[in-house]
């Protein structure tokens, strides 16, 4: 099992020196991937009555493919998107950067997607928020098909591309991707289109009950269920190291391929603060 960090954006100060020095330190330490989540724009609560989302325009989220631009640079880790909003995009314009990074980071890319949460963003980014799940199915597919093929034709409900291509294509062809979600539709895309899937549930009944409908969505699709990858998710809020590392061990027991330690929410005010916790982490890990 591939064990990675979760990027504090949120948390660590906004300024190169510090995700700098996060990413060699994490890579230093043993760890092999780094995680980011996204959000374009954050809604202002005073505006929007009743607004009762996780993140608002106080929350600072940098932009994931332009971060990993930079970061392919300076690390070897794996980089992963943990999720993209993919729906709120355009398709031809995330196939190009995604490829861009894929390239710099020489095959170290996964493109984790997802439909997200929030209205308010969907609406400033000229897109249909009730369409996401479709729109992001459909999107799966043009995206696999840019990133394989010199020339492509492609026209769908949402997208048209009429004898277009990238240049350069990507390293992976296709890039991996991995969705995220927590309903049954989602579990159902899972199985019939992603690479690799974020579970929002900790091991147990209810993750077993989302792989039941993965491999069945998964068989129904002529797909090979044990071929997706799952990448668990540990959380050090409320958490000694102790209780942290035997959860990525209920990872690993549940069939995990990959899991990602958060640090977000624990307490921590600075870079150095949330590499100190990784650090023990790792030393508890070992090697």
């Amino acid at each position: 099992m591939q064990i990675g960090v979760v990027f504090p954006q949120t948390e660590i100060e906004p300024q190169v020196a510090a995700i700098r020095t996060y990413a060699v330190e994490v890579e230093q330490m043993g760890f092999a991937h780094l995680s980011a989540y996204d959000h374009v724009l954050g809604a202002d609560p005073a505006i929007h009555e009743g607004f009762a989302g996780p993140y608002d325009l106080s929350s600072r989220f940098h932009e994931p493919l332009v971060l990993f631009g930079y970061l392919a640079a300076v690390t070897s880790l794996e980089l992963a998107t943990s999720v993209l909003i993919l729906p709120q995009r355009q398709t031809a314009l995330v196939a190009k950067q995604a490829a861009q990074v894929d390239l710099l980071a020489e095959g170290r890319f996964r493109l984790g997607v997802g439909v997200g949460w929030n209205a308010v963003e969907y609406e400033a980014l000229g897109q249909d928020f009730a369409q996401r799940g479709r729109r992001e199915e459909e999107q799966v597919a043009l995206l696999r098909q840019l990133w394989t093929e010199p020339s492509v034709t492609f026209e769908g409900d949402f997208d048209t591309v009429i004898g277009a291509g990238l240049a350069p294509l990507p390293v992976q062809r296709p890039i991996p991707i991995w969705l995220g979600g927590s309903s049954d539709p989602a579990y159902q895309r899972m199985g019939r289109l992603a690479d690799g899937w974020f579970p929002q549930v900790p091991p147990g009944e209810r993750l077993d009950q989302a792989l039941e409908v993965i491999a069945d969505a998964a068989t129904h699709a002529g797909r090979d269920p044990q071929a997706i990858g799952m990448e668990g998710r540990v959380s050090c809020r409320g958490r000694e190291v102790g209780e942290v590392v035997e959860h990525i061990h209920r990872w690993r027991d549940a069939g995990a391929t990959h899991v990602s330690v958060n640090t977000m929410g624990a307490g921590l005010e600075d870079v150095n603060q949330h590499l100190a916790a990784l650090a023990e982490v790792a030393a508890r890990l070992g090697p």
